[in-house]
């Protein structure tokens, strides 16, 4: 579930005016640097003052700034296509954030373009009819709205940098559903098109009304999470980039799913009261005071796709260095609430081997830093969530919480992989993330804490397969989207682990890393990176497994037994049918257990043909066999044919299996999430 470098440098102030003048936007390199980023570009200076609301509910207006930088110079990660310079006020007493916001968006495609599309995450909590809101029942991971959770998101003012009106050409749409109601998706009409390589700049002005906290975003008493909180750019894809026709890829806020968004720029000043601490995506590159109780805090981050934040009153925070392979040098920021404190080394120690470990195995964290934030008891819906370089923790309900602790931390900063820099469309290939970062996750709390995971357990959900690449909403309801989106998903790529071999799969997952790290890849090229590395054919596997809905059954279907007599001896014959259905060769192990104990096993190389008969013979009867017995097939989920006594009648054997598959199905059902 579970977010930079700067290109100019000061070498006095003729060159930094020259530089002002020639590309006034350029501030793209600050998030390696270890100078101080506190001014914005020139466009600010024309933006006019904002007013700021104070505790007493007095105001003062506080120009925005563009104050003098020093830069280090690096090299883009991403094709940073959108450029945001966003100055927002948090009103506590009335939970409103008041925000102006500068975007400039630049075509990557090849065609003209005059419909600019802007989402507004924040009207999913408008009304109970919004697509949100109906899909997910007013309940998101075992979080609740409440009474106070509707919030919206409302622009005030859009204007083109010459000051032209752009408000009266806005309109909402429904692109998913048709759903009047909705107001997550935002179109207007330049009065311009916007030529290949050219760049549009917009001026906003926006409100927002925080929920109480639900699905993400809102407030907790006092704690504010600040996530899909500002009008956002839709994402806009390029032929080349995915084999589908150039345009926006633009979808609702919808129940299951999560978000996509091109790379960019984020420059973010965030006013609060003086005694907050504030958490933000990238770095923290200047406080200063406002007066009246106030302060002002600068973020800065680049070659990332989201910004999000969290304040509050209560936070104790703790910073920590760490580096290691594949990781050059990273601060982890940990911003906990005081319930958790004493707990502070374990989401430390949690962070330091998440990313040890994905660096390892993966590719470079390319960020400097790495927040953690914790929410406090009765926040859990902002908890459990992936920004980029920020990730929330499950909430301080406990107050010694077992292992969730960790792997809530794993999985989180797994997603800073795969959702934030490798960056798929959550929206319409959920498992790309959810599965890829479920599976880092289960390495990582095995390696480093040695639990391991009951994956007959987790085969055993898969009560309703669907295909992986299918639209988030499209699953039946989020339990269905879960069980397949995370679990089926992960099994999937333990399956593939399974026949090609641990040290072929890092290979495969390293090589998918870098090859398309900040390029929004399709489970199509996911696919061309494992035939690449396995010279070898997918195609019928993801035609069953992921394009489509199909298990891997294997089935002992047939016992028959008979006893002869041989040179005056017993022998005992049984003739034996296995089933199954996988396209790709493997090899099953076969269990036989025998009446004195003794166990004999042998191997099955499944994928040419879908029966197996074959007679084995002993002096001494067969009690069962058992087929897979380590579960090596990751993707058979009806355990109970695997299977079967040799000494029952046909009629009661048949009898026994539908019975004690019934009695698991209840047992999951009564089990599962």
């Amino acid at each position: 579930m579970s977010e930079k470098p700067y290109k100019l440098i000061l070498l006095g102030l003729p060159i930094i005016v020259f530089l002002f003048a020639v590309s006034p936007y350029q501030f793209q390199h600050a998030w390696q640097s270890s100078y101080t980023y506190a001014g914005s570009p020139a466009v600010f200076e024309a933006m006019p003052a904002i007013t700021m609301t104070n505790e007493t509910n007095e105001t003062s207006s506080v120009p925005l700034s563009s104050d003098v930088v020093k830069i280090t110079p690096q090299p883009a990660l991403s094709d940073r296509i959108v450029d945001y310079h966003i100055q927002v006020n948090l009103n506590e007493e009335l939970r409103v954030l008041e925000g102006e916001e500068v975007i400039t968006w630049r075509n990557p495609g090849k065609k003209q373009v005059q419909e600019m599309y802007l989402n507004l995450y924040a009207n999913a909590f408008k009304s109970p009819q919004t697509t949100f809101m109906k899909e997910s029942g007013g309940q998101l991971r075992g979080d609740s709205a409440t009474t106070n959770s509707e919030g919206y998101i409302e622009l005030t003012s859009l204007e083109t940098l010459q000051g032209d009106n752009l408000l009266p050409r806005v309109k909402f749409v429904s692109p998913d559903d048709q759903n009047e109601h909705d107001y997550t998706v935002a179109t207007f009409r330049l009065i311009e098109p916007v030529a290949p390589g050219q760049e549009v700049t917009l001026r906003l002005k926006f409100e927002v009304k925080l929920p109480e906290v639900f699905a993400r975003m809102g407030y907790s008493g006092d704690f504010i999470m600040g996530g899909q909180w500002f009008p956002k750019v839709a994402a806009y894809e390029t032929a080349s980039s995915h084999n589908k026709e150039e345009g926006w890829r633009v979808h609702q806020y919808h129940g299951n799913s999560e978000f996509y968004s091109n790379f960019g720029v984020y420059s973010v000043k965030i006013h609060v009261p003086e005694h907050y601490v504030v958490a933000g995506t990238g770095m923290l590159t200047k406080v200063a005071s406002l007066g009246k109780g106030r302060k002002m805090l600068s973020f800065y981050a680049e070659d990332v796709h989201d910004f999000a934040f969290a304040a509050s009153p209560n936070f104790v925070t703790h910073e920590a260095s760490f580096s290691s392979e594949g990781i050059p040098g990273v601060k982890i920021k940990l911003y906990v609430d005081k319930e958790h404190e004493a707990l502070s080394e374990r989401y430390l120690h949690a962070a330091r081997s998440a990313l040890n470990y994905y660096g390892k195995f993966y590719g470079t964290y390319p960020y400097s830093t790495l927040s953690i934030v914790v929410p406090p008891k009765g926040a859990s819906g902002a908890g459990g969530m992936e920004y980029p370089t920020l990730i929330t923790a499950l909430a301080a309900d406990q107050e010694n919480p077992g292992y969730e602790l960790e792997r809530t931390v794993v999985h989180e900063i797994g997603h800073q992989y795969w959702y934030g820099i490798v960056a798929n469309n959550e929206f319409e290939e959920a498992w790309l993330d959810e599965a890829f970062t479920s599976y880092a996750e289960e390495k990582v709390m095995e390696h480093a804490y040695g639990v391991k995971t009951d994956h007959r357990i987790e085969a055993s959900y898969m009560t309703n397969p669907a295909p992986l690449k299918l639209n988030a909403w499209e699953y039946n309801d989020h339990t269905h989207y879960a069980e397949n989106v995370y679990i089926r998903g992960k099994l999937l790529l333990l399956d593939i682990e399974q026949i090609i071999g641990s040290d072929q799969m890092t290979k495969v997952l390293r090589t998918y890393f870098q090859t398309y790290q900040f390029k929004h890849p399709t489970t199509a090229q996911f696919q061309g990176v494992l035939e690449k590395v396995t010279k070898q054919s997918w195609q019928a596997y993801f035609d069953q497994h992921v394009y489509s809905d199909a298990t891997n059954d294997l089935v002992i279907s047939k016992i028959d037994k008979r006893q002869l007599t041989e040179m005056e001896k017993t022998i005992y014959e049984y003739t034996i049918l296995l089933q199954q259905n996988s396209v790709v060769k493997r090899t099953i192990p076969i269990e036989l257990v025998y009446e004195n104990g003794s166990i004999v096993r042998k191997l099955w190389e499944t994928g040419d043909e879908a029966n197996l008969h074959f007679v084995e013979r002993s002096e001494v009867p067969l009690l069962w066999i058992k087929l897979d017995p380590d579960q090596s097939n990751k993707l058979d989920t009806k355990l109970n044919n695997n299977f079967m006594r040799a000494e029952l009648p046909e009629q009661e054997r048949k009898a026994v299996t539908i019975t004690a598959s019934s009695l698991l199905d209840l047992l999951l059902r009564l089990l599962s999430w």
